[in-house]
């Protein structure tokens, strides 16, 4: 079986590490690399975590550097949720491997070529480099044969703002560069990482594993799973989980919307929305597929899986 290659932009991040994980242990797909923007925290971090996981994985992806902030403005992090260092400050020794010298957006382009028409695109963390790829060459999406976005807040209940979900938020910018740009994207947004919860308690069954991926996750997840039951309840939620399944079994998807989709870039209380034409009043084409409803028991089989928890 010829495998999909599939490239995808991160910013790790516990819940990025749940998706690579997954990602790392689908035969059906080979990660032929991984680009690394910040956003859940700084880059040397996103970098250092992104080198780590495929170290305890044991998988040999080549890691390349992004950008390092937004391209226009600056923007808070996360580190509240993901700890400081973004896997929960537990001090992990760094990887023996470095990143590739090759800047992330320059690798997009690159990996584009050799997988033209093949190409899994995908974007789990703030849309930067993606962006700037772009800019140097606004061809890559004729090269792309699908690109799947973890993002937004399609009826704006956002979790950074009242508005707007963390991934656009961070660099709009970049966001409205992307959307603009690619004739269909799959997303995957917030919303639907909220009506797609697991339960605290299945997960830490999940984490008892005998395995390096779970002890590591387990390690590494455990402050933003504690601020998670404090403040949402009996569920715990990963949107790049949930966006992986999406990418690797699109076949689990039950609902499915089509729209067109635009970010908006001002405003004290709208920065960084995504405003979703649902009743298609401005008679644009519907370039987004919005993901509403997946297979619950499939999701949670993959990520038990890549925790090698049965």
């Amino acid at each position: 079986m010829t495998k999909i290659p599939l490239l995808i932009d991160t910013d790790p991040g516990v819940d990025d590490a749940l998706a690579l994980l997954m990602a790392f242990n689908d035969p059906r797909h080979e990660v032929v690399g991984l680009t690394i923007a910040a956003g859940n925290v700084g880059l040397n971090h996103t970098v250092a975590n992104a080198l780590k996981l495929c170290e305890v994985a044991g998988v040999d992806v080549p890691v390349f550097a992004g950008c390092a902030g937004p391209l226009l403005h600056p923007a808070p992090d996360a580190g509240y949720v993901h700890g400081r260092d973004g896997f929960g400050d537990v001090g992990y020794e760094p990887a023996a491997r470095r990143a590739e010298a090759e800047h992330a957006a320059q690798a997009i382009i690159r990996l584009s070529h050799e997988h033209a028409g093949r190409l899994l695109l995908v974007a789990l963390g703030p849309l930067t480099n993606i962006a700037l790829a772009l800019k140097l060459d606004p061809s890559l999406p004729e090269r792309v044969a699908r690109f799947v976005v973890m993002g937004g807040a399609v009826t704006g209940h956002g979790n950074i703002t009242p508005a707007a979900e963390f991934n656009i938020y961070f660099d709009p910018e970049a966001a409205h560069i992307v959307f603009e740009a690619f004739p269909r994207i799959e997303l995957a947004d917030w919303e639907a990482t909220i009506a797609h919860g697991l339960l605290h308690d299945r997960v830490v069954d999940w984490l008892q594993a005998d395995s390096n991926r779970a002890r590591f996750y387990e390690c590494i997840s455990k402050k933003t799973r504690e601020w998670s039951a404090d403040r949402r309840g009996d569920h715990w939620h990963s949107a790049d989980g949930l966006a992986m399944a999406f990418v690797l079994e699109p076949d689990g998807a039950q609902e499915i919307v089509e729209r067109s989709l635009a970010i908006q870039l001002e405003g004290p209380h709208s920065r960084g929305a995504t405003v979703v034409d649902w009743q298609r009043q401005l008679g644009l084409p519907d370039r987004v597929a919005i993901l509403l409803r997946y297979d619950q028991a499939r999701f949670e089989g993959l990520v038990r899986a890549a925790l090698a928890a049965g």
